[in-house]
């Protein structure tokens, strides 16, 4: 099966410059769980929910001051429309990523994510939940 089959083709991208509390907005709005970050209508990062929690509120920041490109996530990974689903598998363990933007002819056309993969294909989801139960911490 191929990217592209399961990929989710809605994607949302906003400036750099947007403050948290107006990604925020975006997410209720679209009913989304990341959005794409662009300067200059380039794509230069990613943000999620995770990056809002970890790096905003749990670092007492202020969602109107603090601006996305403080906290996305930079060093975005993709993969091509046309690659197997297998291969997204492979990226999202290796660098510990649950979404994946997907691209065809150097554009980003749509986004793949664990819940796109275990919903097309349960049996491939298994490798995702053997790679992050694995304890993180130490008692």
């Amino acid at each position: 099966m191929l990217v592209k089959e399961v990929m989710t083709k809605k994607v949302i991208k906003i400036d750099y410059m947007i403050n948290v509390l107006e990604a925020c907005s975006l997410y209720k709005k679209y009913k989304i769980g990341s959005l794409l970050v662009t300067k200059d209508n380039e794509i230069i990062g990613i943000i999620t929910e995770r990056n809002i929690i970890e790096r905003t509120i749990c670092n007492n920041k202020s969602p109107t001051n603090t601006r996305v490109y403080e906290i996305m996530s930079k060093n975005l990974k993709t993969i091509h429309s046309l690659d197997k689903l297998e291969k997204a598998i492979d990226i999202m363990i290796k660098y510990n990523i649950k979404k994946l933007p997907v691209t065809s002819d150097n554009k980003i056309i749509g986004i793949i994510t664990v819940t796109d993969i275990s919903r097309a294909r349960p049996d491939l989801s298994r490798r995702f939940m053997e790679s992050w139960v694995r304890p993180r911490w130490k008692d």
